[in-house]
């Protein structure tokens, strides 16, 4: 504690904590320290603590159609409730269509009218009406095979249009599943069981001013190669007069010792000391809690069951 006033003065005190989230303020002679709790003010997080960034761009302009470049990416960046309404309507417009260019061909073929001659021989038997393409094309491309209908060896356009119906329901079966799966299997869900404490604390450990905070893995699959990186966002103006809204700065949380290689098989606290290296070294208790900034703790590592 002594090391401590020598650096921050008498800002530092020894205070008890609550878990609902609450400031502290100096303690003042005389005063209980469990009275010393203030109500903490809500800010607008830069990440929230799921994970999510509160960050919307805008005056994008014509840059727009960057993304229609990417497509794939795209979808599967969008909501769900957005891919499934685009799985659904490319489905639904492709079967449509497919189904209406068969009914072209017995229309311009006049199957429509001699399907029930007895000696004449359609594009596809049993085609009398739109329902009954439609009901040929998804028998066809569902691989179901009924064999009430059927293309004849009388009908070459029909040949080529089947063909033309294989390369374009492989096409669009491709693009679609291979959208959906990699989107159920992102590992964005895995971070739902990976649990960090709800508040970071500054205090001595092993003789230095250390900022910690613990984190753990509710899962008993393992995290491979799991690393963690502190970055602290803070607003900031160079000596040349340059306003840097969001600077981002590195915070050692064990990069030169190996320590941010994490073996996660029980919680671990993670450690951040505040030397002349760190950004917190010029910062007492009372600008910490008047300065805006933001620590954004990033874990990354390969799932074991699935290697994402």
């Amino acid at each position: 504690m002594s090391a401590l006033r020598r650096k921050f003065g008498d800002d530092y005190q020894v205070v008890t904590t609550s878990s609902s989230g609450s400031g502290l303020q100096p303690q003042g002679p005389g005063q209980d320290p469990q009275q010393q709790l203030v109500p903490k003010k809500k800010r607008q997080r830069f990440v929230d603590k799921n994970g999510r960034c509160n960050v919307q761009h805008g005056n994008l302009g014509s840059e727009t159609s960057r993304y229609l470049s990417d497509l794939f990416t795209t979808l599967v960046d969008l909501k769900w409730r957005w891919n499934l309404f685009i799985f659904i309507l490319t489905y639904t417009v492709a079967w449509l269509f497919m189904a209406s260019m068969w009914w072209v061909i017995a229309y311009t073929r006049g199957d429509l009218n001699k399907a029930h001659v007895g000696n004449y021989t359609p594009c596809v038997a049993n085609v009398y009406n739109f329902p009954s393409a439609f009901l040929f094309f998804i028998e066809t491309e569902a691989t179901i095979g009924y064999g009430y209908r059927y293309i004849t060896d009388k009908c070459p356009e029909g040949i080529i249009l089947f063909l033309f119906q294989s390369i374009l329901g492989s096409i669009v079966d491709a693009f679609l599943i291979g959208c959906m799966f990699i989107k159920m299997s992102q590992p964005k869900k895995r971070a739902e069981t990976l649990m960090f404490s709800e508040h970071a604390v500054i205090s001595m450990r092993d003789g230095k001013l250390t900022l910690m905070f613990r984190v753990g893995n509710l899962r008993n699959s393992h995290m491979v190669s799991a690393q963690i990186r502190c970055k602290l966002l803070k607003s900031r103006q160079t000596p040349e007069g340059e306003f840097l809204p969001l600077d981002q700065l590195e915070l050692d949380v064990g990069f030169s010792t190996g320590a941010d290689q994490l073996f996660l098989v029980s919680p671990l606290t993670i450690c951040h000391v505040i030397d002349a290296k760190s950004p917190f070294y010029d910062l007492s208790q009372r600008s910490m809690q008047t300065e805006q900034f933001e620590i954004v703790v990033i874990l990354e590592g390969i799932v074991e069951t699935t290697g994402e």
